[in-house]
């Protein structure tokens, strides 16, 4: 098939908010008689699920301190629920397990799941709380736990299955996806204050009418391709303005695989366990030789998991350093000679899941010593950007929460059709002129 030189939609990203955005965007010019997903084309550099979204660890969630986020995230978990099958996801629930300094919080979000009928249960007081725990698992030992919030939805999926169900699902429905082209730059009506035009590829230019960028740690470049500021202004809480805050950051990602059997990680009644992520400040110490890894507070979060063949999780990232232009995203993921998980990553990971269950002590040497985790580029308050930045150019930055939110592109879809969802209201880019910032919580993660 010839090079598309024109196209009336086009979309950079064949990861979970790009093909999702091109499935429902095919849909509703369908539905509405104004077009199909004839209309509209995804390019990917390298292919699809080659990013951020073919290594994610697959979790889905609605543990958020923020209501927009949890009400997002409630949308996009029926879209899960609705297509579990093709998804290959396992709706096995979420557990938040905390710490007291985190007590209020998770408080917080159990009443306000109620208020938006996601079903969860919460457990305060450390007995209460070790009880509930020894009940789904009879060798759970962690220490400093005064809540647990027990998600019955949510869970995870097989990252790049999903994907790749996406992709079909967009295809049957007429959209095309180039992979291999690589996007050098953006043309403008007149001058780059003007609407978009197009792309210029290495393959040849493409024209479109409207523009989405939905391309995961490479927001980056594209919001410099589309002349935006690389520092911004943000009205903080505190009422004050603070000048030249850089608009990307980037955070190193730690994940991992203990190749242990995923079956020998159950319930006390033989079931699948739920997703189970601990933040506590405990002191943590090796269970290779006894030595104090931390005495701040640290999280975790871990499952079985057949595709990744063991127990896969991960815990907090920390910040890159360097100047966000200076970050070198390619090559990404695991074949990135600079941006993997740290060496301290294993020892520090497998000691906190033998804190937490007995089972897992005395496993370190069946840590996976592969590469493994990434880069995520967050924007100045680690919460999405969701909104048109130019008059016909979309930008979907996740900030690293991109693939739980696989309902985020039905949503996209409408807004660029004229049909704006309050649900990506708070996500607009000009929160941040306007001090409209989403609330903070405990977490020792970025993105809770």
């Amino acid at each position: 098939m010839a090079f598309p030189e024109s196209v009336p939609y086009l979309i950079i990203g064949a990861g979970i908010h790009g093909l999702s955005t091109a499935l429902h965007l095919a849909r509703q010019l369908k539905a509405s008689g104004r077009g199909s997903g004839r209309d509209v084309l995804i390019v990917d550099k390298g292919g699809i699920a080659a990013g951020a979204s073919g290594i994610a660890c697959g979790v889905v969630r609605n543990n958020y301190y923020q209501p927009a986020m949890r009400e997002l995230m409630a949308h996009s978990v029926s879209h899960w629920e609705r297509h579990a099958v093709a998804f290959q996801y396992n709706p096995v629930g979420y557990m938040q397990v905390s710490c007291e300094s985190m007590h209020q919080d998770v408080a917080q979000i159990h009443t306000e799941q109620k208020a938006i009928g996601y079903e969860s249960t919460f457990i305060e007081g450390a007995d209460d709380c070790d009880r509930y725990m020894k009940d789904l698992f009879s060798d759970w030992r962690a220490k400093g736990i005064t809540s647990v919030l027990h998600e019955k939805k949510g869970g995870y999926a097989h990252n790049a299955a999903a994907i790749y169900a996406l992709a079909r699902m967009a295809e049957e429905q007429d959209v095309r996806i180039l992979t291999g082209v690589t996007v050098k730059g953006m043309t403008f009506a007149n001058g780059s204050s003007s609407a978009v035009t197009g792309v210029e590829t290495d393959r040849g230019d493409i024209a479109c009418d409207y523009l989405v960028v939905a391309a995961g740690p490479w927001a980056r470049d594209f919001w410099t391709m589309a002349d935006m500021p690389e520092t911004i202004s943000v009205k903080g809480r505190d009422g004050q303005v603070h000048d030249n805050v850089p608009m990307w950051t980037f955070w190193q990602l730690e994940e991992g695989v203990l190749r242990v059997d995923p079956e020998s990680f159950k319930t006390n009644q033989g079931a699948k366990p739920p997703v189970v992520h601990v933040d506590t400040d405990a002191p943590l110490y090796s269970d290779v030789d006894g030595s104090l890894i931390t005495d701040k507070m640290w999280g975790i979060y871990y499952k079985p998991d057949t595709n990744f063949g063991g127990i896969q999780g991960g815990a907090m990232p920390y910040p890159v350093t360097k100047p966000a232009r200076d970050v070198a995203i390619d090559p990404y993921g695991p074949a990135s000679p600079e941006f993997v998980s740290s060496p301290e990553f294993a020892h520090m990971w497998v000691s906190a899941l033998a804190f937490c269950n007995a089972r897992f002590s005395g496993t370190m040497g069946k840590y996976h010593r592969e590469p493994s985790g990434g880069v995520g580029c967050f924007t100045p308050d680690s919460f999405p950007v969701f909104d048109t930045i130019r008059e016909n150019l979309y930008l979907i930055a996740d900030s690293n929460h991109g693939y739980k939110m696989i309902g985020v592109g039905e949503l996209v879809a409408q807004s660029i059709l004229g049909t704006p969802s309050s649900l990506l209201t708070p996500f607009r880019f000009n929160r941040y002129a306007t001090g409209d910032l989403h609330p903070v919580s405990n977490s020792p993660y970025p993105w809770s």
